[in-house]
């Protein structure tokens, strides 16, 4: 876990929060105005609200941008006596976000924060306002979301190496030492800009799995998909009628290979027909680090916009 104080070289320099009302202790970032309507975002695996540094300053002005650190990850709390399975990410978004009685919500979500976010939504459609994906599934009940997932993990690298790792029993063992090995693991996930990495961005990314007790997050969510422990949130008629009006965006790099755009992009369009798709060439899965300012640029105008 990062100290509560770390700022990674200035790089992150907005103010630590914390609540424990998910049971254990979790960070947030929470800039701009209270009254402001909320954006809320939400990373994936292996990262942290680091990955929204560049879109909290573009947002904050005129929204209250929240960003919190799923269990396990960042600078929150990685208790040993929790699993780490979807429904246990979704059961604590909503506490927090109960606690902290947010409304008028635009998930902006990327990776697993995707269906973290939608399972959300499935719970309290009513506070939601918009539905923003960066390279983050938006799985809501389609019928054929289990193919989509099966035929995307036949031809991606990481969920080849989950299935390799956990037949040999590699998987605990590598993803215990992350924090040594982070450079590889996101470059096996994808990002395209290789000027990204410096000593300062591999020490934010690296430090939250310094230790195998900080890693079981990373672990968790990995270990899930192989045990097919995760399970997605069914929502109900009124739900998915409540999240079908939403406006909806989705931006995604091109260039992921993990989650792959012609198994992903479908089920955002099944649920949101008509809302824009913004396809980025030579982007990879990590579009807010290789492309920050157009990212930011699209969510901005979007919420502007609707």
């Amino acid at each position: 876990m990062i100290r509560s104080d770390a700022t990674f070289a200035g790089t992150f320099a907005f103010a630590p929060h914390f609540t424990d009302a998910p049971g254990f202790r979790m960070h947030y970032a929470d800039e701009g105005p209270r009254g402001g309507e909320v954006v809320l975002c939400l990373h994936g695996e292996p990262t942290w609200g680091y990955l929204f540094r560049h879109l909290i300053p573009a947002l904050r002005e005129t929204h209250r941008v929240v960003v919190p650190d799923h269990m396990g990850f960042g600078k929150s709390a990685a208790p040993p006596d929790r699993s780490y399975w979807l429904q246990d990410h979704i059961d604590n978004l909503e506490r927090f976000v109960l606690a902290l009685d947010l409304r008028d919500i635009s998930l902006v979500m990327h990776d697993f924060g995707g269906p973290v976010g939608m399972g959300f939504a499935a719970r309290h459609p009513d506070r939601i306002r918009r539905v923003i994906s960066t390279n983050g599934p938006t799985p809501f009940g389609q019928a054929d979301l289990l193919d989509r997932l099966m035929a995307n993990a036949r031809v991606s690298p990481w969920f080849q190496w989950i299935a390799e790792a956990t037949e040999d029993g590699s998987l605990e063992p590598v993803l215990g030492h992350l924090g040594f090995n982070i450079l590889s693991t996101l470059k096996l996930n994808g990002f395209e800009n290789n000027a990204l990495i410096t000593e300062t961005w591999l020490d934010a990314y690296g430090t939250p799995f310094r230790r195998p007790a900080d890693c079981l997050g990373a672990i968790g969510w990995a270990k899930g998909f192989a045990a097919g422990a995760h399970r997605f949130e069914t929502p109900g008629p009124a739900a998915d009628r409540a999240i079908r009006s939403k406006p909806a965006l989705a931006i995604w790099g091109e260039a992921d290979r993990t989650l792959q755009a012609e198994h992903f992009l479908p089920l955002f369009s099944a649920l949101f027909p008509t809302a824009p798709v913004k396809r980025l060439p030579g982007v990879g899965h990590y579009c807010l680090e290789d492309a920050p300012e157009t990212v930011a640029t699209l969510v901005s105008e979007f919420i502007r916009q609707t």
